[in-house]
């Protein structure tokens, strides 16, 4: 292997992700969460996944939960088979009191406590880093309610909806600025899957009166922090874009193909905020060649790479188990030498 791709293989520094994600020219685009194998995936293929070890990871990533039901002692019986399962966990908002009253305390959750040698391990490997978890005040009030609950409830329960992501609010601002003191992440990671294949989950009307406070007070507390936003939301969020935007996101995933307009947004979001762009995982990976996957992943980058960066790359959502292996070592393949070579296109522009 020649010197040169030896140092593509290498991870980024964490100022090169920075650089990516403020638009300060990077000298290659990132691979973050471009190996996110699928549930069944490494079922499937087992060690030979291990030959995927040689494409970078440009991020490392420490997670918690939040809100563990399970952990909280409540004085009801469970009836959640999963996150988004509508045996729901908050089946009568009579039980919000107990539920918000037992909510964790930040400040002694022994989770952060076993995320600091990972912490201090990638900054002294000079990896950017980032904290995080997964459901915030979509995700995880349709998991306590369940879907249709939560639905009906903005119209039927307003004052419980702004009680319970009041109290979820608290929680999460908590643990930011505990991770900001402890961990010292450079991003913070999360999601909400705010969209469908057609639309958004809820209209931007519905998002201004009952998300968007929320979301405004996290995105305080991550610049405060000083750390970059990161939110994953699958579906089409093309109607809720500018709140987030201004909410204070700072890097959005994966803008899913099919249902977001890629080159739509990359134009009218572009200047506004860093894209996480994901490779189209439900059809590309699946059903194109490794040629048409590498030309996908061009593609990719055209779109949303800009002379200053704003581009990191990512898998569009977990990789599924009738993905060729070919395919993604096509696609990991082409993201870091394409990425790259886009990159030094611009630098000697």
């Amino acid at each position: 292997m020649s010197t040169s791709r030896q140092r593509l293989i290498t991870p980024l520094p964490r100022d090169e992700v920075i650089k990516a994600v403020e638009h300060a020219g990077p000298v290659r685009v990132p691979l973050i969460r471009a190996k996110w194998w699928g549930e069944g995936l490494e079922e499937l293929h087992g060690d030979k996944l291990s030959a995927f070890e040689k494409y970078p990871e440009d991020a490392a990533f420490a997670f918690i939960d939040p809100v563990r039901p399970q952990a909280m002692g409540l004085s009801w019986e469970l009836r959640t088979g999963g996150a988004h399962d509508s045996a729901c966990v908050i089946d009568d908002w009579a039980k919000l009191d107990e539920f918000i009253e037992k909510l964790p305390e930040p400040d002694t959750d022994p989770q952060m406590d076993l995320l600091v040698a990972g912490a201090e391990k990638a900054r002294a490997d000079g990896l950017y880093t980032m904290f995080g978890w997964w459901r915030l005040f979509f995700e995880r009030p349709w998991g306590l309610r369940g879907m249709e609950n939560l639905m009906l409830d903005y119209y039927e329960h307003p004052d419980e909806v702004h009680r319970l992501h009041e109290a979820l609010c608290g929680v999460y601002v908590g643990y930011i600025e505990r991770a900001a003191h402890e961990l010292r992440p450079d991003g913070f990671w999360t999601s909400d899957d705010l969209g469908h294949q057609t639309q958004s989950m809820v209209s931007p009307r519905i998002f201004r009166e009952f998300l968007r406070p929320y979301y405004d007070r996290v995105g305080s507390a991550v610049r405060a922090a000083n750390m970059h936003w990161w939110l994953h939301s699958c579906g089409n969020n093309t109607p809720l874009m500018d709140d987030l935007i201004a909410a204070g996101v700072n890097v959005f995933h994966p803008v899913q193909k099919g249902a977001m307009d890629q080159e739509r947004t990359a134009g009218e979001c572009g200047g506004r905020l860093a894209f996480l762009a994901g490779m189209d995982v439900q059809h590309a990976l699946v059903e194109m060649d490794p040629e048409g996957v590498r030309a996908e992943v061009r593609r990719l980058i055209d779109t949303f790479d800009s002379p200053g960066g704003g581009l990191c790359i990512a898998a569009g959502n977990g990789i599924l188990p009738g993905t060729p292996l070919e395919n993604i070592e096509a696609f990991l393949d082409e993201a870091l030498t394409y990425g790259a070579e886009h990159r030094k296109q611009f630098a000697e522009a």
